[in-house]
């Protein structure tokens, strides 16, 4: 039986508190509008909203509890991070989770997990921790495709 992914549990959960926040995002007039209602403003209150990244707004008065939010989000991904001390738990899930998304598999390449990790092979090599979960990780990588491989020679027989 597969164990539950600490990594994912925690994403879900604070995904889960900002789906819940009044975040609007438009793409068009008729989105924005929609958006604006929603929060219970007029479409000329525009003094009232300021906007976020990926085309999403809120309202100015949500504003500090916005940030209250990511800043806890932040510090509870941090926390669970220091709270692995051998890099066996939540490290190597988080590792996991963002190498199979940015399909590793197939490219090989750290970049884009890393980026989404907001980290860095400096910050890998500079924290044991890490780099044991990422290797644990790689060597599984690594096994799955000499399985793989010995697979297509028995076929090739």
């Amino acid at each position: 039986m597969r164990r539950e992914n600490k990594y994912v549990i925690l994403k879900e959960k604070l995904q889960k508190e900002f789906n819940e926040f009044p975040i609007k995002f438009a793409f068009s007039n008729q989105q924005f509008e929609e958006g604006m209602k929603e929060l219970g403003l007029n479409v000329n209150d525009t003094d009232k909203i300021v906007p976020i990244s990926a085309g999403g707004f809120i309202r100015k008065s949500d504003v500090e509890a916005f940030n209250e939010m990511n800043k806890r989000h932040r510090e509870e991904e941090k926390k669970a991070i220091e709270n692995d001390p051998t890099g066996e738990g939540y490290i190597k899930d988080m590792f996991e989770y963002e190498l199979a998304n940015h399909e590793y598999g197939y490219t090989h390449d750290l970049d884009d997990s890393l980026s989404a990790l907001g980290l860095t092979i400096k910050d890998i090599n500079n924290d044991e921790r890490l780099k044991h979960g990422l290797e644990l990780v790689l060597n599984e990588y690594q096994e799955r495709e000499r399985e793989k491989e010995e697979d297509e020679e028995v076929e090739e027989e």
